[in-house]
């Protein structure tokens, strides 16, 4: 995704959006625009969906007439189609954002102001039509997209109707050719600058592709965030720092605890108490209103929570509570926890995105924190510890760009979100402003 620039660079905005992945190892941040027929979504402002892509101000279709299908992973129905755009879509929405940045970057801050409070105002006004599409997209509880609405597919068209001008915002869609679209974005000399969410397989090759023309790159990539609880942490807090850390958005955000280290001391009644709340879930439709946790987002990511729960038991681990997908048309997988999982099973070596609680016990704090760091990423981390010097220690010592003491909450727009090591490059939130500038020095003399 390249992101809105400052007036010191060049480019406006392209954002590439994708509902699957560029490789096997390919994580991606899913916004799609879609949906066919409108009759059984229930909402007010049936025109909020859009099936094609956004160029210039006008909503297209892919030249070679390819599709792709979007399915709603809870009922693994069809919601419609969205097209297979290619290089030629993307080089006219690369042109388009080149051309209107020649006049947006010359519109002041009070200009830009009144559009954003516009847009804003429409995205509340349609708040409930927006959340709806939340769920019928990922499967997230209706409750939870009501606090979301701001990643909504259907807000482009909100800010075409506050005034956006045309080839400030571009959306480019496409699944097969993500490879050869996501290359272009990064090799094409107008383009100043890369924002891109995702895999950091996939991040290293756009990094790689970037350095042809000496691209900054803003890179947000996978975790593997550890969750630490010692002996003297508060453990009715931990056990529930670890529900809305690791079963947020049924395990699947980028900053989700993915390894679970406990004090053998509090370890059995640790994860009693955890597996008393996880039994407590009810996954399901989001849209009942019963439901705390919906499906994942497709069927490869059902096979993957499987594969790291087999491959964990193979090794060893006991399986405390779910370990299977549900029955139903949708790719729901029971919320898991994990007992006694050794260091080289999968479910620690890799970002598991799923349901997926690993249990383990530690001894010492010099063990554990060599434990969390054993990890070529480094996005976010937690731990609980009621021992001020400890936090200090630990906060310090953990290898991550982020960390959570006694609590499993990180996320705020304010804050520099982003990672170390092979988590990526770059801060978002409010210190993100500084990505998209350059600093120029200008000496006057003999005025």
């Amino acid at each position: 995704m390249v992101l809105p620039s400052t007036a010191t660079t060049k480019l406006a905005f392209v954002a590439l959006r994708s509902p699957g992945k560029w490789n096997a190892a390919s994580r991606h941040r899913i916004t799609l625009y879609r949906m066919a027929s409108t009759s059984s979504f229930g909402l007010k402002d049936a025109s909020l969906l859009r099936t094609q892509g956004f160029i210039d101000g006008k909503w297209v279709d892919a030249k070679e007439g390819g599709k792709i299908s979007v399915t709603n992973p809870a009922t693994a129905e069809e919601l419609g189609t969205i097209p297979e755009m290619g290089l030629s879509e993307t080089k006219e929405a690369i042109d388009a954002a080149s051309k209107a940045f020649k006049t947006w970057s010359k519109t002041t801050a009070k200009e830009r102001h009144d559009l954003l409070m516009k847009f804003y105002a429409l995205m509340k006004e349609h708040d409930d039509d927006l959340s709806r599409l939340i769920t019928l997209e990922n499967g997230k509880p209706y409750t939870e997209a009501k606090g979301e609405n701001a990643y909504s597919a259907s807000f482009l068209e909100l800010a075409n109707r506050a005034g956006i001008p045309p080839g400030v915002i571009n959306v480019v869609t496409t699944h097969g050719n993500i490879a050869d679209v996501g290359r272009e974005l990064c090799e094409n000399p107008i383009v100043k600058k890369v924002s891109f969410t995702g895999s950091t397989p996939v991040a290293k090759m756009l990094y790689k592709y970037a350095a042809g023309t000496m691209k900054k790159m803003s890179i947000e990539a996978g975790g593997n965030a550890p969750f630490i609880v010692f002996d003297d942490a508060d453990i009715g807090a931990a056990v529930e720092g670890a529900l809305a850390c690791k079963f947020r958005g049924s395990g699947q955000t980028c900053v989700c605890a993915n390894r679970i280290y406990v004090h053998s001391s509090i370890y059995a009644e640790f994860a009693s108490r955890l597996a008393e709340k996880v039994a407590a879930f009810k996954v399901g439709d989001g849209f009942e209103k019963s439901t705390t946790h919906g499906p994942l987002i497709h069927e490869r990511a059902v096979e993957k929570v499987q594969k790291h729960v087999d491959d964990a038991v193979s090794r060893g681990a006991q399986l405390v509570h779910g370990g299977k997908r549900l029955d139903g048309a949708g790719s729901f997988f029971a919320p898991t926890i994990l007992a006694d999982v050794p260091a080289d099973a999968l479910v620690c070596q890799e970002e598991t995105f799923g349901p997926l609680a690993a249990l383990t016990k530690f001894e010492t704090e010099e063990e554990v924190i060599k434990l969390a760091n054993d990890t070529p990423v480094g996005l976010a981390g937690y731990f609980y510890s009621r021992d001020v010097g400890r936090v200090w220690r630990v906060a310090e010592a953990l290898e991550v760009g982020m960390v959570g003491t006694n609590t499993g909450a990180i996320s705020q727009a304010v804050i520099p979100f982003g990672g170390v090591k092979e988590s990526g490059l770059g801060r978002e939130g409010s210190h993100g402003i500084e990505e998209y500038m350059n600093t120029k020095y200008i000496a006057f003399g003999g005025l």
